[in-house]
């Protein structure tokens, strides 16, 4: 796992090197402004043979970083234009130092240009740099931009250049990743440790390519601090998929019942009763209504069938659980959700399942989390249970709205799961897994194709599958999530990110261990 902050941990840190360890603040300045040089240096960026960098600087210390990142640039032969939007008065006492050291070289120095600028026509003396770097504003922002910096970030942002942020893209919240608009880079260099905002809601649409960049602060410090999050790492993916005993049968390789699908989504849940056999399990069963039962079984070849009484009958919800009493004491886990629909009945059918005495696990998904909002699944026993909304079901769980929910994703999160005792895999880009212990984990693999029907099925079969065989929640989301999305990168190398599709996911999870088992038998 990969440890991220919030920004007061980061804050606090630096107060200590600065107050305890005496390394002045301008000292990190400049091992930060190091960090940003060598990181253009190492890039594979194919400059020309005069090469030209445009720095767009701010007052604070994300702007003295600026200042001194293009001093390093100047003096690598680089031709450097550096545009400020303070007047040396108002800037920081280590920006300002940064400032007038640069406003010195420049007489030594003759690829150097510094101007000021009040308004986003002035940014188009940058337009045609090589690579553009934003030194605005730092990891201490919050809000929205104000005039000029709106007009002057929707400017660089329709530049072609390069774009590299300097810790944190201008605009961006370094705690939530939320904006309404932020600095558009391809590469940010976040200094210190990483920030938690980097890595979602917006964060990893702005951020780009993100690298951690060492200010000379000792990382043994951070283990006072215990961290907000984590990102999953391939070696945590695979310690946590099941180790299969030489002694396995079908039966104790782990038994799935899932409930799911109806007359206008048919598919749902055949997709998630074929996932839950891809990654291991030995036994797969799926649950559906009489009325469909065409429409599914041409879509099933390894899954066994049971059907049950749909909304035909008058006694539909008693008569569907009667018949399907038998394989809910059977399973190792129950997925119930995808494709049900959101009749009355069918969610009245679905709370009177979960309300039912159980000794298996829990995956909900889709139709069933709906049945358990306006507060309904505070009355249910979710201990044991993996739940799997995407950010606007979650939010209707909630009674809230999405941009409130976007704004306190932690919060929310951590406190659903804590309460309820159970997994939260808030799917999206990316997904965040949150346990009852109150950690969080971001998997940042993944990419845009994944933005189809039938996604989230399929990861909803495979944490079930995996679930019911190592019988721990935490470890089966982990797995789940992590090996779904680098199921779907390996398809994007071979089928771009348009054309795969749900069916081809579940194909592709065998090349995905595979690759994963590979890959950490090559870091050990």
């Amino acid at each position: 796992m990969i440890p991220v902050y919030s920004t007061s941990q980061i804050r606090q840190i630096d107060e200590y090197a600065i107050s305890h360890l005496n390394i002045p603040s301008i000292i990190l300045m400049e091992n930060a402004a190091l960090e940003v040089f060598h990181f253009i240096m190492d890039s594979n960026f194919h400059f020309s043979l005069n090469p030209s960098v445009g720095i767009i600087c701010g007052k604070g210390n994300n702007g003295g970083d600026g200042f001194a990142v293009a001093r390093h640039l100047s003096n690598a032969s680089f031709n450097v234009k550096v545009l400020h939007t303070h007047l040396p008065d108002q800037m920081s006492a280590d920006c300002r130092a940064n400032f007038q050291i640069l406003q010195n070289l420049k007489s030594i120095n003759k690829n150097i240009s510094i101007k000021k600028i009040d308004s986003a026509n002035d940014v188009q003396s940058i337009r045609n740099s090589n690579v553009i770097i934003d030194a605005i504003f730092g990891s201490g922002f919050s809000g929205d931009l104000k005039d000029p910096f709106d007009k002057i970030i929707r400017k660089l942002n329709d530049f072609k250049s390069i774009k590299v942020a300097i810790d944190i893209p201008t605009g961006l919240n370094a705690d939530n990743g939320f904006t309404n608009l932020a600095f558009k880079s391809d590469y940010t260099v976040t200094l210190g440790e990483l920030k938690q905002g980097l890595f979602f809601n917006f964060g990893a649409l702005y951020s780009g390519e993100v690298t951690k960049g060492n200010i000379g602060i000792n990382e043994k410090i951070f283990d006072n601090f215990i961290p907000p999050a984590y990102l999953i790492e391939p070696e945590d993916a695979y310690k946590s998929l099941p180790v299969k005993a030489k002694n396995l049968h079908k039966y104790s390789a782990g038994k799935v019942l899932t409930i799911g699908g109806s007359g206008g989504l048919p598919g749902a849940a055949s997709l998630t009763a074929r996932a839950v056999l891809k990654v291991g399990a030995g036994a797969s069963i799926l649950a559906f209504p009489k009325s469909i039962r065409n429409l599914i079984h041409k879509r099933l070849s390894e899954v066994v069938v049971q059907t049950y009484e749909d909304q035909q009958s008058e006694n539909f919800i008693e008569e569907a659980i009667g018949e399907l009493e038998a394989k809910l004491n059977w399973a190792d886990v129950l997925v119930i959700g995808p494709g049900l629909g959101r009749s009355e009945d069918t969610q009245a059918a679905i709370l009177k399942i979960l309300k039912r005495t159980r000794k298996y696990f829990l995956v909900i998904d889709a139709d069933a989390i709906y049945a358990l909002g306006n507060g309904k699944y505070k009355s249910l026993n979710l201990r044991n249970s993996i739940l799997t909304p995407h950010m606007g079901e979650f939010s209707n769980l909630l009674g809230i709205s999405v941009s409130k929910l976007q704004n306190n994703i932690f919060n929310y999160g951590r406190n659903f799961s804590n309460s309820t005792k159970s997994i939260l895999v808030l799917k999206g880009s990316p997904t965040i897994i949150f346990t009852p212990s109150g950690e969080i984990f971001i998997n940042t693999v993944g990419n845009p194709g994944l933005a189809k029907f039938g996604s989230g099925d399929v990861l909803t079969g495979m944490t079930a599958g995996i679930l019911a065989q190592n019988k721990n929640i935490e470890k089966a989301a982990i797995a789940a999530v992590y090996l779904h999305s680098l199921t779907a990168d390996i398809l994007k190398s071979e089928m771009t990110e348009y054309s795969y599709s749900a069916e081809d996911l579940i194909k592709s999870v065998p090349k995905a261990i595979v690759f994963l088992r590979k890959s950490v038998e090559i870091i050990n």
